[in-house]
């Protein structure tokens, strides 16, 4: 059988049962498979292991390999305390709690252990085991690794609780157990890993350990070995001075080892999945053009990101692609035939979207929107340059279109706790909404979760994305809502610049990226575009021709949902990376 077949035909997995130890029983060694690392995954809404974007993509791709029969197990943290809870005060002030969970309520513990060293001391890991599985019979494993286990000492214990929480540290002995003793739980339950894809830098210490089971071949872990990079600006790689770096990971490998293979000054966790992986990618083409001029050297190439179709996809239109377009979750392809679904049931499934969404809306804040108005969703992690308050860059425009057309707008995100200007942003966004409450019903919906997002992307009319080019290396929040009919409007950055076909699956706020104009004259073109469009075109649209606009919501599925779709990511991957 060559490797390719081997591959293919995957891992076979048993049915959980009293025993845990099924996993590792029904397990046939003689096949082999993938190991899918990232730091955070979204599986459930009551399981805070992730904080955004790049965990709901790793829930996503679990989701699809799944449908698919890849042979794929993910390794990813508990995070027992999630990343966290967030409160809004009527300021605007926000305030961070714990996310407590209980594993066993959702996973199985594993009875096995591995032993990392952390400063000299052994470490002992375990795994919580979730299972994802398919209706057409794949399932996916994930390993979710934890610290709290007695023989550890407390802050040994503390390491896996929060995500992204605590100092450099912190952070580094989390990375430490991620890409270390995730390998070492592998190896420990005996799977047979074919290669290991790091989604993002987080895990790359795995490429160390790889090194040292392999007699520090280093061509042969570049061929075990796929880095997926989803971070264009280089100041936010994690990086870490070599003192705190030799103290914590000890002899793992040899100093100049590390020095070696993730950069002379500090260690740099992208680098070092970058000198040590084969198949590199970045996540939209946009960012594979833009990796040239950031990872001068480095053959980087473009998987555009996807959603998990029927996920992301709501009850009302699940129904309508169920009767019309049977099939269509198996095979998001189908949604390219959504025209044979009449408008009036397009838009009436929408209509009933939205209802859910205000309801949801007077519940959480007490406000009473109306269903008839425009409403416009602008929900992603309230960072610097995401840029959530863009819309008010010219407040006085923004009021007099509402009094023509009216408007209303929706908001939500978390800051990290450490992000003040962030944090500053909510505080400016809350003044706005009460400055502007005459003319415009804005809230701001805190807590930002699975649940919560699933409503907001497919119950408002119009996805808002207004990010500093070219720091969107892809985006997904918008193919959410494209899969629910919602029309994007959005800056030329990531996904968008392939998805998008001006007036025919959205609309487009400022220059394309490959003008050659500076920030200074391009941040005027995206505010001329942010206010015109919405005065002169897009609430016109939406008022008065509502055949216009159903037609839209009818391009938006079949030409945007029927691609950015996960389905189509995982093949990729498969065709590209893992054969």
């Amino acid at each position: 059988m060559s490797d390719r077949q081997v591959l293919f035909t995957g891992f076979v997995f048993g049915v959980w049962g009293d025993d845990a130890m099924t996993l590792v029983n029904s397990f046939d060694r003689n096949r082999t498979g993938i190991a899918y690392f990232s730091m955070e995954i979204a599986l459930e809404s009551d399981m805070p292991t992730y904080s955004g974007g790049l965990g709901v993509l790793a829930g996503d791709t679990v989701r699809s390999s799944a449908d698919l029969n890849v042979p794929l197990v993910a390794v990813s943290l508990v995070s027992r305390k999630g990343y966290f809870k967030q409160k809004l005060n009527q300021n605007g002030d926000q305030v961070e709690f714990p996310s407590d969970w209980e594993p066993s309520k959702f996973t199985e513990e594993l009875p096995v252990r591995a032993t990392v060293k952390i400063e000299g001391r052994d470490v002992q890991v375990r795994a919580f085991h979730y299972s994802v599985s398919s209706p057409k019979g794949g399932v996916v494993p994930v390993l979710l690794l934890d610290t709290d286990i007695e023989t550890n000492l407390p802050h040994d214990r503390a390491i896996t609780d929060y995500l992204y929480g605590g100092d450099l540290e912190y952070r580094l002995k989390q990375e430490v157990i991620l890409g270390v003793g995730g390998v070492r739980i592998l190896d420990t339950l005996g799977f047979r890993i074919r290669r290991y894809h790091m989604n993002e830098g987080h895990s790359a210490l795995l490429a160390l350990e790889l090194l040292r089971k392999n007699q520090f071949d280093a061509q042969r872990v570049k061929e075990m070995c796929i880095f997926t990079t989803h971070t264009p600006v280089e100041a936010a790689f994690d990086k870490f001075d070599y003192p705190m770096v030799n103290r914590i990971l000890g002899d793992l490998v040899p100093s100049e080892t590390v020095r070696q293979y993730g950069g002379v000054d500090r260690l740099n966790m992208t680098l070092l999945a970058l000198n040590l992986s084969d198949y590199i990618n970045g996540v939209s083409k946009r960012y594979g053009e833009y990796s040239k001029s950031l990872f001068p050297g480095y053959k980087v190439h473009a998987i555009t990101n996807g959603v998990h179709s029927y996920t992301w996809t709501c009850a009302h239109f699940r129904r309508l692609y169920d009767k019309y377009l049977p099939g269509w979750a198996d095979e998001p392809s189908l949604l390219t035939r959504v025209g044979i679904i009449p408008d009036e049931q397009i838009l009436e499934a929408h209509r009933e979207a939205k209802e859910d969404l205000l309801t949801c809306v007077k519940t959480m804040t007490g406000v009473v929107m109306d269903p008839r108005v425009l409403t416009v969703g602008l929900a992603r992690r309230a960072t610097g340059y995401k840029r959530l308050d863009f819309i008010f860059s010219d407040v006085e425009r923004l009021r007099k279109i509402a009094r023509r057309w009216g408007l209303q707008i929706i908001f939500a995100g978390k800051s990290h706790p450490k992000d003040e200007t962030g944090k500053m942003i909510i505080r400016r966004i809350f003044q706005l909404i009460n400055g502007l409450k005459d003319d415009i019903k804005m809230v701001y919906l805190e807590n930002y979760d699975l649940a919560l997002s699933k409503l907001v992307v497919s119950g408002v009319d119009v996805w808002l994305n207004t990010p500093l080019p070219p720091m969107e290396a892809s985006g997904t929040s918008g193919m959410k809502a494209a899969h629910n009919g919602v029309l994007n409007f959005s800056v030329l950055d990531g996904w968008w610049v392939e998805g998008w076909i001006e007036g025919i699956t959205g609309w487009s706020i400022g220059p394309h990226p490959h003008e050659n104009i500076t920030p200074e004259e391009r941040k005027p073109q995206e505010i001329e575009d942010l206010y015109n469009k919405l005065n002169y075109v897009i609430s016109p649209t939406y008022y008065d021709r509502v055949d216009s606009w159903a037609m839209m919501m009818q391009n938006t599925i079949s030409i945007l949902a029927s691609y950015f779709n996960s389905h189509r990511m995982m093949h990729r991957y498969v065709t590209d990376a893992y054969l």
